[in-house]
C-alpha cells in the first residue's frame, strides 16, 4: 500500500477510537451518578487490575507494554472524571473562586514589609521595586519573615527563592512546608558582587572574606583563584559588609553589592567577583491570605505525589496535555519520610482562566496533599 493510503486507514482508526473513547466517557459518568448514590469510593484498583490483565492479554506479548501504557492514562482520566462528577464544590475551587473574584488591577505602593537582613541587602533593593514607599521591618532570619506575615506582624515579606548561578535557596524551600502563606508577586535582581575592604586594603593583604553562602557560591572562581583565602559564610551580604567594617581589620574583605559597601564605606577591592555576568537571583513577595493582581501570569504549586511508580509522570502528563508551560520543578526531601520528596512547580497560567483552574483539581486529585501557593505576576 502506498503511505496515503496507510495514512487514511490510521484516520479511519482515529475516527473510530475517538467516537469509542468518548462513548466510555459517557459511561463512567453514568458509573460515577451510581458510586455517588451507593456511597462508593472513585478508586476501584481491582476492577483496574482485571482490565488491565485482559486488555495486554489481549494485545499479545508484542503490544501488552503500550496497552498498559494507553489504559493506566485511561485509568487516571476515568478516575478524575468521577471524582469531579461525585464530589461538590471543592475547597480548592471556591478558593480560586474567591480569588479571581477579588483579582485587582494593582497592588498597593504602601506597606508594611518584612526582609531578612539588614540595610543594604539585596532584599531590600527588590522591596524598593514591588513597593514604591515601603516601610522595612528586617527580620534575623528567613523563618522570622515567614513567622512575621503568618502572625500579622506584617502584611507582606520577601525571600530570595533562587539564583541563576547558585541555584535554589533551599532553606527558602524547605520552610515551605512550616508555614501558611501565598506568594503575591516575585521578581528577578541582578546580582552584581563586589570584594569590599578596609581603606588601604589590596587583594594581597585578603585572608577571609565574609558574605551570605549563596554569594560564596555564586563566587566560587574568585576563591579558586586565591585558595588561601577562607570564605566565612554570614546571615546575610549586608550584614557581611557590617562587619568587614566594623572589625578594624585589614585582612578581612566582604561580598556586597555595591550600594552595601558604600553605605558602610568600604574600599572596593574588585569590582566584579561572580562567576557569571548574568547573575539573577529571583525574590518571591509573600502574604499570609492569597492575593490576585493583574496580569497574573504565573502560578506556584506545592504538593505530594503518591507513593506508586508513575505519580509524577501522571501529574506532568495533566500539565502538557493543556499545554500548560512548566518553568520550574523542585524537589525536596521529607522529613521522616524515607525516599519520599515534596515537589513544587512553577507554571505559566492565570486562574482566571477556566481550564487552568480545571488543571490545579487535576494535579490536586491526584496527589496526596496540594497546596496552590499562588496565582502572580513575575518582574522581570
Amino acid at each position: 500500500m502506498e503511505l496515503s493510503e496507510l495514512r487514511e486507514r490510521i484516520d479511519q482508526i482515529d475516527h473510530s477510537l475517538t467516537d469509542l473513547i468518548a462513548q466510555r466517557l459517557d459511561v463512567v459518568a453514568q458509573v460515577a451518578e451510581y458510586k455517588k448514590a451507593k456511597g462508593l469510593p472513585v478508586l476501584d484498583s481491582g476492577r483496574e487490575r482485571d482490565i488491565l490483565n485482559r486488555v495486554t492479554a489481549q494485545a499479545g506479548e508484542e503490544y501488552e507494554n503500550a496497552l498498559r501504557l494507553i489504559y493506566t492514562q485511561m485509568f487516571d482520566i476515568s478516575r478524575s472524571r468521577e471524582a469531579a462528577l461525585m464530589s461538590g464544590e471543592s475547597g480548592l475551587a471556591r478558593k480560586m473562586g474567591e480569588a479571581v473574584s477579588k483579582c485587582r488591577d494593582k497592588m498597593t505602593n504602601r506597606a508594611l514589609v518584612a526582609c531578612q537582613g539588614t540595610e543594604g541587602a539585596y532584599s531590600q533593593k527588590i522591596c524598593q521595586r514591588m513597593f514604591d514607599y515601603p516601610t522595612i521591618l528586617y527580620m534575623r532570619t528567613f523563618d522570622d519573615v515567614f513567622a512575621a506575615v503568618e502572625k500579622g506582624m506584617c502584611p507582606y515579606g520577601i525571600l530570595p527563592i533562587e539564583n541563576s548561578t547558585a541555584g535554589s535557596v533551599t532553606q527558602v524551600y524547605d520552610l515551605m512546608e512550616k508555614h501558611h502563606f501565598h506568594i503575591v508577586r516575585s521578581a528577578r535582581q541582578r546580582i552584581e558582587h563586589v570584594l569590599w575592604g578596609a581603606n588601604g586594603a589590596a587583594i594581597e593583604d585578603i585572608k577571609e572574606v565574609v558574605s551570605h553562602e549563596q554569594a560564596l557560591r555564586q563566587c566560587s572562581g574568585f576563591f579558586a583563584r586565591h585558595p588561601s583565602i577562607k570564605a566565612t559564610p554570614m546571615e546575610n551580604t549586608a550584614r557581611a559588609a557590617e562587619y568587614a567594617a566594623s572589625s578594624g581589620r585589614r585582612d578581612l574583605a566582604a561580598i556586597a553589592s555595591r550600594e552595601c559597601g558604600q553605605l558602610y564605606s568600604l574600599t572596593a577591592l574588585d569590582r566584579d567577583v561572580s562567576d557569571e555576568t548574568n547573575n539573577y537571583t529571583r525574590f518571591i513577595c509573600i502574604a499570609r491570605d492569597m492575593e490576585m493582581y493583574r496580569p497574573a501570569n504565573k502560578i506556584s504549586v506545592m504538593l505530594r505525589a503518591e507513593h506508586r511508580p508513575g505519580s509524577l509522570y501522571r501529574l506532568l502528563s495533566y500539565i502538557n496535555v493543556l499545554g500548560v508551560n512548566l518553568t520550574k520543578l523542585e524537589s525536596r526531601p521529607m522529613p521522616g519520610r524515607e525516599f519520599e520528596f515534596r515537589f513544587f512547580f512553577d507554571l505559566e497560567g492565570s486562574l482566571l482562566d477556566a481550564s487552568v483552574r480545571s488543571l490545579m483539581e487535576q494535579l490536586a486529585s491526584h496527589s496526596d496533599q496540594f497546596t496552590l501557593l499562588g496565582n502572580y505576576e513575575e518582574l522581570k
